[in-house]
């Protein structure tokens, strides 16, 4: 059974729509976590976010390689609802559940494109917390709602306020679906340029 959002995680390199889907998850007291750039976008929009920093009590480390990957995100995003050992587990360890992430990748692809981008330069665009966000969240789509397109937001707004911030199971195996395919076709493409690099 779908049960109301309580937590979303947005991380987005793409930002566009994020202000209306954060105000829509906002008005049904959905609290938000965001990180560096998305936060500061929906901050200045005026809508409450809290900082990943702040939330799992730890700084991003390594000029933003390290923001995400804590036990209080990955707990609380692969964490069965329905299972009491996974939430006496959480509720021992102070981690709280995450019901939603909304992360788009950094655009490593749109990177590589460039005209005389150099081996290092396009490493920094890999991204690692998103592709592991996405996929624990995926993992556990009976109970996290996970969206890595930008074009499926104002889908996702309907549902929520036609459901009164519940997500159909239809839409949450969709949503799954769509990451995984995703993140293996980022992979492939980081794999493809990787090859052509050999030295």
């Amino acid at each position: 059974m779908a049960r109301k959002i309580e937590r979303a995680l947005i991380s987005v390199s793409n930002k566009s729509g994020i202000v209306e889907l954060a105000q829509t998850l906002h008005s049904m007291e959905i609290e938000i976590i965001s990180t560096g750039g998305t936060f500061k976008k929906i901050n200045d929009a005026g809508i409450p976010v809290r900082r990943v920093s702040e939330y799992t009590g730890f700084p991003e480390m390594m000029d933003g390689r390290v923001k995400t990957l804590h036990p209080k995100i990955h707990g609380g995003l692969l964490a069965l609802r329905d299972n009491e050992d996974h939430l006496n587990q959480l509720k021992a360890r102070g981690i709280g559940l995450i019901d939603m992430v909304v992360v788009n990748l950094y655009p490593f692809q749109e990177t590589i494109a460039k005209e005389g981008i150099k081996l290092e330069e396009a490493i920094e665009q890999i991204d690692i917390g998103g592709p592991t966000m996405l996929r624990a969240a995926a993992k556990n789509y009976r109970d996290v709602i996970v969206v890595v397109n930008p074009e499926r937001y104002d889908q996702l707004i309907d549902e929520l306020t036609a459901g009164a911030g519940k997500i159909s199971e239809k839409l949450r195996f969709e949503l799954a679906c769509e990451v995984f395919e995703h993140t293996a076709t980022y992979d492939r493409a980081i794999a493809d340029y990787l090859k052509s690099q050999k030295r």
